[in-house]
């Protein structure tokens, strides 16, 4: 530190060299002896003229001023100036960077981010190998050099979980196996189980310090319903100080777009730990809820969403007769009523008034006929996606509905009358339930022993019946059927909605069963019990900062895992389906309680840094060239030449670039015409057009230290606008959605060919089809050759000259290996003649060469020389790479040389290259 300032130096014994600017200083000034006056009377003569150009008897203090700041600005940053320089003891040996890597880090992370740098730096500079490690996703220690992990930290992110005592105490254990080593541990601040076994490990390792920041974390709790209303209630670890925080409802508009449905305060007491309050919205708006968050906290702690038990559904309810009055236990509505008010919003009328509604589900409990009109909606609904769920009872198994055909609202046929102990079908004792089958949704329920059915309605046998039951009694009778309508589904529950013909109604299992339908809404507190045997499929996950990522390819989950709800790598926050129904599972749990981290007094604790260590020098070198330029301008006003014709020029010559580009691209146009340049056309896509770029930057690499030739950088043509005639050669990569040429430049394009110029079509699309089969790039292919003049192709024979202008080859490589190159085709007179290897299959170049191997990735370097993609695998890779460049010179070579190789004279030469 210097002067209370926070500013320190790496090589503070430079500024020694400061005391030199005093002496600077004197040289500067110092002024030679006086001359010795003559009189001489011809001065006389030059009294009175002035001299335009003036010259100072000695330099001026500021501008000595300026000369010893440029000076001092280059002494101090060679001494290694650095801001906020951290007072610390070098350490010696690995360091351990440990993060906790939870959602509670997440509101700061670039901050803990810039903390790992910084430590890193430090670790550098002490010569030390160091690993990052994140207790929420835990990996073996990697200890490698600090700048190794600098690069890695791009994709070092909180995780939507914290760990928990089982991951912490298998961490702990791997430490054991691990040699001595110091650790930085970057707290979350927030307390956890099996935190204290991490900290006796490392320390048995060595020295450990802690960085926590004292805000602490905040969490929004599960929402849920009470009498009515939303009820949101949050967290917070550190419980000091009052506080208020904002929860946002975000839901969708009408047009699908999210925006914030509604907000509500959420005040902290000072020395509380939670606040809770109340929120009241109309059904519409509660069923658009996706979300809600706190605002401004970005984490996914601050995160909850909403589900199917926040999406109360409308269930309609229809009976088939009144309720007897004061028999409430034998009305049919009854035992629906108890289990669906507390999850449901409940409708009751007339079947004509409720459709109009769309309600989620409607049950109809002894409803035998409807009206043909009713029929006719019903069915509507049905095909949109509405859920009918149907109870049997004396008026359907006396109507003859579903007798001979099957009913459109039924799932199944039916038998006239029914069966029930002691009736025409009677059974000798009532029948218990049979357990549920694998593909019955109602799989992994338990049966209880003491539900028994009394009577039932019968199903005709039927093909399709074995394919629609979903429950069935001991004897294998259906008792729950089931078949899909449109985007619906019928259900029909063979027995009473009351106790009448069973004890279902009366059990637990009756709610479960429901639940299981998707008719309620909230999987209430029975959850293990609901979600056992199920499988749920991740829709959306939550990232640690709060955002919803598609699931993509995540496995599924099984519902006893998912009612545990214990989060972590195997188990992400977010959205799970299981047909119709939605689960919500949160970083966060209801029963979560937050609490601050607390240290042992030995364990020393330190505040996040809110200011790294930046290093000046670059800055202080700079001011130095700068003050010098204002040297050297300050030097041309003392001396009176600052606006000479000199100055004048230098201005003059810097507008002139601006100005003269017409004639700049003249001689570019000229060098065209003199040198050999490669050229590749212009597909619109930049990221192709790019690679074509550098492939055939590549290429002409190779051409330069390989050959005669010794092309000029490569270009991309514009088909429209420039001359394709300087260009012997263009590569032509084909994409799906690149526009078609105009009029003007098909009539280019077949100039060019027909004067000896050659195009390579790359489709690019080997590794997935070959050239001429049905894929999007050979589609647009044969669109854009639809307007060239071009001959009859064929596949590459083995003896086209292509094969030996420069290399012999027989194969053609690219980034993919396929040999499907195609040629102008060969006459149809070409023989080949006694003593001639090759046939003389044309006289001139062949026009287009077609292919998919996608030369230009094989070829593309970056400036420096680097390959940009990988081609094959190891080894051989690399044959393949150089196959391609092989193959590349060829290409060019003909374009230059035509078919010279296939002359009488090389025969000799090629005969004794090929050892016959």
């Amino acid at each position: 530190m210097i002067f209370g300032l926070p500013i320190g130096f790496t090589a503070p014994w430079v500024l020694v060299t400061l005391i030199a600017l005093p002496v600077l200083w004197l040289i500067l000034r110092a002024i030679p002896p006086a001359p010795i006056r003559r009189r001489f009377p011809g001065v006389v003569l030059l009294l009175g003229l002035t001299d335009e150009d003036t010259v100072t008897d000695r330099t001026p203090w500021w501008l000595l001023l300026l000369r010893m700041l440029a000076v001092a600005a280059v002494i101090v940053g060679l001494a290694g100036p650095v801001l906020n320089p951290q007072t610390r003891e070098a350490g010696s040996g690995p360091l351990l960077i440990l993060m906790d890597g939870s959602w509670a880090s997440a509101p700061d992370w670039e901050a803990r981010r810039d903390m790992v740098a910084a430590l890193l730096d430090e670790a550098a500079r002490d010569g030390r190998v160091a690993a990052v490690q994140r207790l929420s996703a835990p990996e073996p220690l990697l200890f490698l050099q600090a700048d190794a992990w600098k690069a890695r930290m791009a994709g070092v992110v909180p995780m939507a979980w914290g760990a928990d005592e089982t991951s912490m105490a298998a961490f702990a254990e791997m430490l054991e196996a691990a040699d001595g080593f110091d650790t930085v541990w970057l707290s979350d601040g927030v307390a956890r189980d099996g935190r204290e076994d991490v900290l006796s490990a490392l320390q048995d390792k060595g020295a450990v310090r802690v960085v926590q920041t004292g805000r602490g974390a905040m969490a929004l709790m599960p929402p849920r319903y009470d009498d009515g209303k939303l009820v949101m209630r949050a967290q917070r670890s550190e419980v000091v100080l009052a506080q208020e925080v904002t929860a946002l409802a975000i839901g969708t508009d009408p047009g699908g777009t999210e925006q914030v449905l509604a907000s509500l305060p959420l005040v902290f007491e000072e020395g509380a730990q939670s606040s809770e309050n109340a929120l009241v919205l109309p059904s519409e708006l509660r069923a658009r809820l996706t979300r809600f968050e706190i605002a401004g906290v970005r984490s996914a702690g601050a995160v909850a969403l909403s589900d199917d038990s926040l999406r109360r559904r409308e269930v309609a309810l229809i009976a088939g007769r009144e309720d007897r009055e004061g028999l409430q236990l034998l009305s049919p509505l009854h035992y629906l009523r108890q289990a669906l008010v507390p999850t449901a919003d409940v409708i009751e009328g007339a079947l004509s008034d409720i459709l109009p509604a769309n309600p989620d589900v409607i049950v109809l409990a002894d409803v035998a006929v409807l009206s043909e009109g009713e029929t006719g909606a019903m069915i509507d609904w049905l095909e949109n996606g509405g859920l009918l769920l149907r109870f049997a009872g004396p008026r359907l198994a006396a109507s003859e509905i579903s007798r001979t055909e099957e009913d459109p609202l039924l799932p199944v046929r039916l038998r006239a009358g029914g069966r029930s102990v002691g009736g025409a079908m009677s059974w000798g004792e009532p029948k218990s339930l049979a357990p549920f089958d694998v593909e019955s949704p109602f799989y992994g329920l338990p049966v209880p022993d003491e539900v028994t059915v009394t009577a039932q309605v019968m199903a005709q046998p039927d093909p399709t019946l074995a394919d629609r039951v979903i429950a069935s009694l001991s004897d294998g009778t259906p008792l729950v059927t089931r078949k899909s309508v449109g985007q619906g589904q019928v259900v029909l529950v063979h027995v009473t909605a009351n106790a009448e013909w069973s004890g279902l109604p009366l059990s637990g299992l009756f709610v479960q069963m429901l639940d299981r339908l998707a008719v309620l809404s909230a999987v209430g507190e029975e959850a293990e019990a609901r979600l056992a045997g199920t499988t749920w499929q991740p829709l959306k996950v939550l990232d640690g900062f709060g955002r919803l990522e598609d699931a993509q390819t995540l496995p599924g989950v099984a519902g006893e895992a998912l009612a545990e709800g214990r989060v972590g790598p195997d188990l992400r926050p977010g959205l799970y389906r299981d047909g119709e129904k939605v689960l919500a599972l949160h970083a966060v749990d209801p029963e979560t309680q937050l609490a601050p981290a607390t240290w042992p007094v030995t364990v020393p604790v330190e505040g996040l840094r809110g200011a790294v260590t930046t290093d000046l020098s670059g800055y202080f070198l700079a001011a130095a060239l700068v003050i010098l330029a204002l040297d050297v301008v300050a030097s041309l006003f003392v001396s009176g030449r600052l606006w000479g014709a000199r100055v004048a020029a230098v201005v003059l010559a810097l507008m002139l670039p601006a100005t003269d580009g017409f004639a700049q691209e003249a001689s570019v146009t000229a060098s065209h015409a003199q040198e050999v340049v490669l050229g590749h056309v212009r597909t619109g896509n930049r990221e192709v057009d790019d690679i074509a770029l550098a492939g055939l930057r590549g290429l002409s690499n190779v051409l330069h230290f390989r050959t005669s030739v010794e092309p000029e950088d490569p270009v991309s043509v514009d088909l429209e606008t420039d001359e394709l005639a300087f260009y012997p050669f263009l590569y032509w990569p084909i994409t799906p959605d690149q526009p078609s040429p105009s009029r003007e430049a098909y009539g280019k394009l077949n100039a060019y060919l027909r004067s000896g110029g050659m195009i390579l079509f790359d489709t690019r699309d080997s590794d997935v089809a070959r050239f001429g089969a049905s894929s999007p790039t050979g589609r647009k292919l044969q669109k854009l050759a639809a307007g060239l003049d071009i001959p009859p192709l064929d596949p590459l024979p083995e003896d086209h000259v292509l094969t030996r202008t420069f290399y012999l080859l027989q194969d053609f490589p690219g980034r993919y290996m396929s040999r499907d190159v195609w040629v102008e085709a060969a006459p149809a007179d070409a023989e080949k003649i006694e003593g001639m290897p090759f046939r003389n299959l044309n006289d001139g170049v062949t026009p287009v060469v077609i292919g998919g191997n996608d030369w230009g990735a094989a070829w593309a370097v970056d400036t420096r020389g680097n390959t940009l993609f990988p081609v094959g695998r190891g080894r051989a890779g690399e044959r393949q790479r150089e196959l391609a460049y092989r193959f590349g010179v060829n290409l060019i070579m003909h374009v230059l040389t035509g078919n010279y190789k296939s002359d009488q004279v090389h025969v000799p030469a090629l005969l004794d290259r090929l050892g016959q």
